[in-house]
């Protein structure tokens, strides 16, 4: 059995593999790593990059999973999975507020419209609060994976102090999993999409 991963970032072909080690070790993971997309699509997606991005899906011998939130709307089209989809799924089923935390301005637009999308579906009517940390970015850029996983929990602790009814937190990268564990103490939801992304990719298996 083989799941595809479609990637922007080396660093999340350990994460992935880590990942299925623990869930399914059975399954095999085709590692598909391509940062020139998400390079060329920060100034928007032309008609020659969806053309690419959907021929490296369908060239896949099975299902597969988009792990870039920029690209992820154009994956979809071309049948990936979108790594962030089960998570604004679960988000759509908590209460409260929903806070969605991103590091990339391309990211903000696919992720909210697909965060709105499934609360509609889901008859959730709390807001959306996003926030957006594009100064933390470089630090994932220069491998800095810790501090940048700090800087975030940091961050998103004291913003969530400040909203009343705060439900969710909704980190929207792949990038941004590791502050998950470091929030594990709030009283609420931190949802991240790597597991719930990799549990879906496998049903389909």
């Amino acid at each position: 059995m083989t799941l595809t991963l479609l990637h922007t970032a080396e660093v999340h072909r350990a994460a992935f593999d880590g990942l299925r080690d623990r869930i399914a070790p059975g399954v095999h993971l085709d590692h598909i790593v391509r940062p020139d997309f998400l390079e060329r699509a920060c100034n928007g997606i032309d008609p020659a990059l969806a053309e690419e991005i959907a021929a490296a899906i369908t060239a896949a011998p099975g299902p597969v999973i988009c792990t870039c939130t920029t690209i992820g709307p154009v994956a979809a089209c071309a049948g990936a999975i979108r790594v962030d989809a089960p998570m604004m799924q679960a988000a759509a089923w908590t209460r409260g507020a929903v806070l969605m935390v991103y590091c990339l301005d391309s990211t903000r637009a696919p992720s909210l419209g697909l965060l709105q999308d499934a609360m509609r579906e889901a008859g959730h009517s709390g807001p959306v609060i996003p926030l957006s940390l594009t100064n933390l970015w470089p630090l994932f850029a220069e491998g800095q994976t810790k501090d940048f996983a700090d800087a975030l929990a940091r961050a998103i602790r004291q913003k969530a102090a400040q909203i009343p009814d705060l439900g969710a937190i909704v980190l929207a990268q792949v990038s941004m999993a590791g502050a998950a564990g470091l929030l594990g103490d709030l009283d609420l939801a931190v949802l991240s999409s790597p597991d719930l992304a990799l549990r879906a990719g496998l049903a389909r298996l």
